[in-house]
């Protein structure tokens, strides 16, 4: 991720572009996270195969992600590869690349303009991204900026934005039920067991049918552990009520 007055990426990093012109040789893109700085795609770094035509890999506009291969900072020349940078990586450098437009505005919002690029560069630096930093300061509040010196009227600014646009991380868990009920009110009483584990499980719980008898259940919870632990109570509240009503249920991790 590139700090605020870098002039240069470095070789080997992963760098956002967006193509901008298509050769017969080659592919020139402008790099996002570099002000003014242009990069080249040899033909022979588009694809591992033989490329006929460019535009059935890239097209003038698109966003793409690239390696490094060399640096010529007398000439500020900079060649690039598409074809090193595998599918996985592609979509982790997009997400960690929007994540940190979207933080750059967050600081936007809390800091003058005359004093973002200082603030910035504090926070990149303590915490390798603006969007870590954020993360940060949603976790342990102010004191992740008066440790870096910021004063207590713009660390209250930061802390209230951090605070309305950052989302805690979670997680899903996924589980099954089978949940039966002879009475001929049964369906109600399934249905009375449903809403029993959404009440156990809280705003994170989802449920879907499969099909007499299954149902599925998905939990959204900050971390495996607590996700796997409300799932399991979840499950077994509604087989509980169900038992107590004269119904059976039977809890599946995976589906058998």
């Amino acid at each position: 991720m590139s700090k605020p007055g870098e002039e240069l990426p470095e070789k080997g990093e992963l760098v956002v572009c967006t193509v901008r012109e298509l050769k017969s040789f080659g592919v020139f893109v402008s790099l996002e996270e570099y002000e003014d700085k242009e990069g080249f795609i040899h033909i022979s770094e588009v694809s591992t195969g033989w490329v006929k035509h460019l535009r059935d890999y890239v097209r003038p506009g698109q966003k793409i992600v690239c390696k490094v291969l060399a640096v010529d900072e007398r000439r500020g020349h900079i060649d690039l590869s598409l074809k090193a940078v595998k599918e996985g990586l592609k979509r982790e450098r997009i997400k960690a690349w929007k994540n940190e437009k979207k933080a750059r505005k967050w600081l936007s919002l809390a800091v003058p303009a005359s004093e973002l690029q200082g603030v910035e560069t504090k926070l990149v630096d303590a915490y390798g991204s603006l969007y870590d930093a954020f993360q940060q300061i949603y976790k342990t509040g102010k004191r992740a900026l008066s440790e870096l010196g910021i004063e207590e009227a713009l660390a209250d600014k930061i802390h209230r934005v951090a605070l309305a646009n950052v989302k805690p991380p979670s997680v899903h868990v996924t589980g099954y039920v089978e949940l039966r009920c002879p009475l001929p009110n049964g369906v109600e009483i399934i249905k009375k067991a449903l809403k029993e584990a959404k009440e156990v499980a809280g705003d994170g719980f989802e449920c879907s049918y499969l099909g007499a008898p299954r149902y599925r259940i998905r939990i959204t919870a900050p971390d495996y552990k607590k996700a796997e632990s409300i799932l399991t109570e979840a499950a077994n509240a509604a087989i509980e009520l169900l038992k107590r009503n004269g119904g059976y249920g039977k809890f599946y991790r995976n589906l058998p």
